[in-house]
């Protein structure tokens, strides 16, 4: 998991946005709130199901992040559903969980989740989710999808689809695939790429090439169609088939 500073780079916090955090490991829930409050979010703090429903029924939140798991007979779903149906509670939700079946999070969708995140995760993408959340609530959210050909990727939610099939990526990749979308159908240097992913501190020779085969990997290899084309010995491109 990634829990290095925020990067200022990144899209800003909404401006006065204040959390949630319905976590019972303590440490990860310090990481996390560290370093949301770095991107300037204001945290709370709930260890259980009990003092998460009194906090979310007595404060008001702009989101809530919120375990499945909790010690204490009343787990995050229960959480979601009584503060859906029985408060009538509209705040964003996001689940935060390590259950990764399909089931699973249909349910999570289910008791009136709006988001689902599976541990082990990276903290900019718990960052862009729960800010697209929060614009999404105050009406503020300009989607940014990216699309080419049947392949999407939506910067707002970080979530990449090809022919309605979710791709889990790595940051890099996700970076990657975000210059390559913004540029196509041009050509993007090896050159261009690497400064953009790390500046001045370029790793070795072999670090992109291997990021590179692993996005092939995962939005090429599994369809027909291929996007991502090579020039050998000047860079890449995405671009629609003919």
């Amino acid at each position: 998991m990634d829990v290095s500073p925020a990067n200022p780079q990144n899209q800003p916090s909404p401006r006065n946005a204040s959390l949630l955090l319905v976590e019972d490991h303590k440490n990860l829930a310090q990481a996390v709130g560290a370093y949301l409050e770095s991107s300037g979010f204001t945290m709370d703090y709930a260890y259980d199901g009990l003092c998460a429903l009194h906090l979310a029924a007595t404060q008001r939140y702009d989101a809530i992040i919120l375990d499945i798991t909790l010690p204490g007979g009343i787990d995050g779903l229960e959480i979601c559903r009584r503060l859906r149906k029985d408060a009538r509670l509209s705040t964003p939700i996001l689940m935060l969980t390590a259950r990764d079946q399909l089931q699973d999070k249909l349910e999570g969708f289910q008791r009136g989740a709006d988001d689902y995140l599976v541990k082990p995760f990276e903290m900019p993408e718990l960052e862009a989710r729960i800010n697209a959340l929060i614009r999404r609530e105050r009406g503020e959210l300009d989607e940014s999808v990216y699309q080419i050909h049947d392949l999407t990727f939506n910067t707002n939610t970080m979530q990449v689809m090809r022919q309605g099939r979710i791709i889990q990526l790595s940051p890099t990749c996700l970076r990657i695939l975000r210059i390559l979308m913004r540029e196509s159908p041009n050509l993007v240097t090896r050159e261009q790429l690497e400064h953009e992913l790390w500046g001045e501190l370029i790793p070795d020779s072999d670090t992109l090439r291997s990021h590179l085969y692993k996005l092939r990997k995962k939005i090429d290899k599994p369809f027909a169609v291929p996007l991502l084309e090579t020039q050998s010995g000047i860079g890449y491109r995405l671009i629609e088939p003919n």
